[in-house]
């Protein structure tokens, strides 16, 4: 049995990313969000245009998204309610966020040098995905929500994930991403069964499989 219901989100599950981006005085920002999805070298970010991390993705053009494992939770939930915004938006301030300059700091976070964009890297993150701005696609009216396309330029992946030193391949049993589900964290569970598609596809495979 079914039931129609009106919740208010429709967050069923997607990793949490913590976005790094440069302010205009030069000084990075950090951000926590939750609706992303990726497709080959591409990925596609929802979020408010009247945000901090926006505003600069339009300037600079890029960003680094980086992808903290379960471990993290308490550093990405002392982010939650600060804004790099300042002053605060009317929307955010209502819901109780706080302007603070220095995100990395406040999250006990550690800066890394990006190699192709300026945005830093998140040192604790297994996962750094340096991406520079390809569109922004206007997501509904009138609110501020927009989907961001960006293109994955560099990829950073700790040692310990890999199936081999020399591999490009990541193991999913040494990856435990942080979800974002219906506003609660969670990690996952252990892998359930062998899939048919892991042994199938290899590099441009979703490509492809999305092309039948």
């Amino acid at each position: 049995m079914h039931k129609v219901i009106n919740p208010k989100i429709h967050y069923f599950g997607t990793p949490v990313v913590l976005i790094s981006t440069i302010n205009e005085d030069g000084t990075p920002n950090l951000a926590p969000m939750s609706s992303a999805w990726w497709l080959n070298q591409s990925c596609m970010l929802g979020m408010s245009s009247k945000s901090q991390t926006v505003q600069n993705m339009i300037r600079e053009g890029e960003c680094v998204l980086n992808l903290p494992s379960i471990d993290l939770i308490p550093a990405v939930d002392r982010l939650t309610l600060l804004t790099g915004r300042n002053p605060v938006p009317e929307s955010k301030a209502s819901r109780g966020y706080k302007f603070e300059a220095n995100k990395f700091g406040v999250a006990g976070l550690t800066q890394v040098q990006s190699h192709v964009v300026q945005a830093p890297r998140v040192k604790e993150c297994p996962v750094h995905l340096e991406a520079r701005l390809v569109k922004l696609h206007p997501f509904e009216e009138p609110s501020s929500l927009v989907a961001i396309e960006v293109r994955i330029e560099k990829v950073h992946i700790e040692d310990d994930l890999l199936m081999d030193p020399k591999s490009n391949y990541i193991d999913p049993s040494k990856w435990n991403p942080m979800i974002m589900n219906f506003c609660e964290y969670f990690g996952l569970s252990e892998q359930l069964s062998a899939s048919k598609l892991a042994p199938v596809f290899g590099p441009g495979s979703v490509e492809n499989m999305n092309k039948k």
